[in-house]
C-alpha cells in the first residue's frame, strides 16, 4: 500500500481518536517559548481573538497572554478607523457605492437588452441570455471571498482581532451572495458597514447595515411601501438582530416596524445606495412595543431602530451569541449576564462588552472548549502556511469551503452559519479537513513552530512521518482543530 495511503488512514484515526475528547495541554516545549509562558492561554488568545499563532507571534503574547490580548483589542479598534489595505485588484470592492451602484444598473440594462434584443439565430438560447453578461457582479463576489481570505490569514494585512469581529457580525447581520442584486455590493458590506463598526456602538453597526443596499435588496425592504408592503426585513430586525424570538413581540409589532420603514430603498439609477422616498412612506401613526411613532420621514425608522438597539433583549442576545462565540458553546450564564449589563451601562459599547469578556476568568478557563468551523479551519490553517499566496490558494480553500457546508458568503437565511462542534464535528468533515490540509501543505513549509503547541501524543504521532508529510499532519492534528 502507497506510503500517502498509510498516512491519511492513520491521519483519520488520529482525528477521531483525538477529538473524542479536549486535547491534551502541550508539555516539553520547543526552546523558542519561554519555558515559563501560559501556552494553553497562548493558544486560546491566538485562535480565538485571532485565527492561529504565525512564526512572527510576539514573544509578549506569549510572555503575557491576557495584557497581550487586551493589546489587540485596542489595536483592532484603531484598525477599524482606518480604511483596509487592499490589493490593488480587489480595489474595486470598496469604490464609492455610487459607483458599483451604477456600474451595477449598466449591468442590469445589458442583461435586460440582450433577453428583449436576441441575435438573429439566437431564439434558442434567448431563455439564457444575459446569463454570462454578469461579469461586474462575479468579479465582485469573488473579490470579496478573496479578501476574506486573505485578511483572516495575514496579521500583516489585517489585525486578526478585527478580521475575526468581521466574521462574527457578518455572521449576524448575514446578507446572501446567491441573492443577485446582492452580489456586486457584499465587499462594500463587510468593509464599511461590518469592518467599520465591528467595535464602535451596536446601534451604529445596526443602521448602517440597515441602510446599506446588500442588506436593503437580501431582506426585500427595498420594495417594501406603503402602497405594498414586505414585512421580511422587519421580522428579522427583531428576531435575529435585536430582540430574539422568545423577547415577547408580537406580529403586530412585526407589521408596525415594517410600516415605520417604508420607504427605505435604492435607487441604483442615480447612484444611491440607499434613499428615503418621501412618497413611498406610511405618514399615518405606529405603535411599536408600546412607544408610538409619528410621521418623521426618515428619522421615524433610524430612531425605531435604535429604540430597538437599546433594549435590554438585545443586550441579552447580543451578549449571548458573542459568549457562544468566543467563550463555549454553552456560555455561563453568569457571564452572558455581566456582558449584557456592560451592553447596557455603556449603550451598546462593542469594545467594552469585549474588554469584559477578554477579561473575564471564564474566557481563560480550560474546561470552555470550542471547535473550529471549516472558516477557523481555513483562515488558521492559512495563517500557518503564511497567507494567501496566489490565486490557486483561494480557489483551493472556497472549494474547501463550500464541500464542507460553509461556503463564503453563502448561507442563504439571515440566521447566520452555525458556530457549534455539534454541527461540525463529523467524521466526513473531518476527512475533508484532512484533505485540504494535505492539499495545502504540498506548497507549505512545515510549522515547526506549532509544535510547542500540541501535545506530546501528537507531535509523537507527526514524527513517525515522513517529512514531507508532516506539514498536512499538523495542520490536521487534533490540537490544531480546537481554539
Amino acid at each position: 500500500m502507497p506510503t500517502a495511503t498509510i498516512t491519511k488512514a492513520g491521519l483519520f484515526a488520529a482525528l477521531l481518536a483525538g477529538l473524542a475528547g479536549p486535547a491534551a495541554q502541550a508539555e516539553g516545549q520547543t526552546e523558542a517559548i519561554p519555558p515559563t509562558a501560559n501556552l494553553s492561554a497562548t493558544w486560546r488568545a491566538a485562535s480565538r481573538l485571532g485565527y492561529a499563532p504565525t512564526p512572527a507571534w510576539p514573544q509578549a503574547a506569549t510572555a503575557s497572554p491576557r495584557a497581550w490580548a487586551l493589546q489587540q483589542l485596542d489595536a483592532a479598534y484603531a484598525a477599524s478607523k482606518r480604511p483596509p489595505t487592499l490589493p490593488a485588484d480587489l480595489a474595486g470592492i470598496n469604490a464609492p457605492i455610487g459607483d458599483i451602484a451604477r456600474s451595477f444598473q449598466a449591468e442590469r440594462e445589458r442583461r435586460r437588452t440582450a433577453r428583449e434584443t436576441p441575435k438573429p439565430g439566437m431564439a434558442a438560447a434567448s431563455a439564457n441570455a444575459g446569463a454570462g453578461d454578469e461579469k461586474f457582479s462575479r468579479e465582485m463576489a469573488q473579490g470579496a471571498a478573496a479578501w476574506r481570505l486573505m485578511s483572516c490569514s495575514d496579521p500583516a494585512l489585517e489585525n486578526p482581532l478585527l478580521a475575526r469581529m468581521t466574521e462574527f457580525w457578518f455572521n449576524h447581520l448575514n446578507v446572501f451572495v446567491g441573492k443577485g442584486p446582492v452580489r456586486p455590493f457584499v465587499g462594500h458590506y463587510e468593509i464599511n458597514v461590518i469592518r467599520a463598526h465591528a467595535l464602535g456602538r451596536f446601534e451604529d453597526l445596526l443602521l448602517a447595515s440597515a441602510k446599506h443596499p446588500a442588506m436593503l435588496f437580501y431582506l426585500d425592504q427595498a420594495q417594501s411601501n406603503s402602497r405594498g408592503l414586505n414585512e421580511n426585513y422587519a421580522r428579522e430586525l427583531m428576531e435575529l438582530h435585536t430582540l430574539g424570538v422568545n423577547s415577547g413581540y408580537t406580529q403586530k409589532d412585526v407589521r408596525e416596524l415594517a410600516r415605520i420603514l417604508t420607504g427605505w430603498t435604492v435607487n441604483l439609477k442615480d447612484g444611491e445606495g440607499f434613499r428615503f422616498a418621501e412618497r413611498l412612506h406610511d405618514k399615518d401613526s405606529k405603535v411599536l412595543l408600546g412607544r408610538t411613532f409619528g410621521n418623521e420621514s426618515v428619522a421615524e425608522g433610524e430612531e425605531a431602530i435604535r429604540y430597538l438597539a437599546r433594549r435590554p433583549e438585545t443586550a441579552r442576545r447580543v451578549a449571548s451569541r458573542l459568549a457562544t462565540f468566543f467563550v463555549a458553546d454553552k456560555p455561563p450564564p453568569a457571564l452572558v449576564a455581566r456582558l449584557a449589563a456592560v451592553f447596557t451601562d455603556t449603550q451598546g459599547d462593542l469594545r467594552a462588552v469585549m474588554r469584559s469578556l477578554i477579561e473575564s476568568p471564564e474566557f481563560w478557563a480550560k474546561d470552555n472548549q470550542l471547535f473550529k468551523t471549516p472558516l477557523d479551519f481555513a483562515c488558521s490553517a492559512l495563517a500557518a502556511a503564511g497567507g494567501v499566496r496566489d490565486r490557486r490558494d483561494i480557489g483551493q480553500t472556497l472549494g474547501f469551503l463550500a464541500q464542507a457546508g460553509q461556503p463564503m458568503h453563502g448561507w442563504q437565511t439571515p440566521d447566520g452559519y452555525k458556530t457549534d462542534a455539534n454541527t461540525w464535528l463529523a467524521p466526513e468533515a473531518l476527512t475533508r479537513r484532512a484533505d485540504y490540509a494535505v492539499g495545502l501543505a504540498q506548497r507549505t513549509a512545515e510549522p515547526a513552530y506549532l509544535n510547542a503547541f500540541f501535545s506530546v501524543a501528537t507531535r509523537e504521532r507527526i514524527a513517525q512521518e515522513p517529512a514531507q508529510m508532516r506539514t498536512g499532519l499538523m495542520l490536521a492534528s487534533p490540537d490544531f482543530m480546537r481554539k
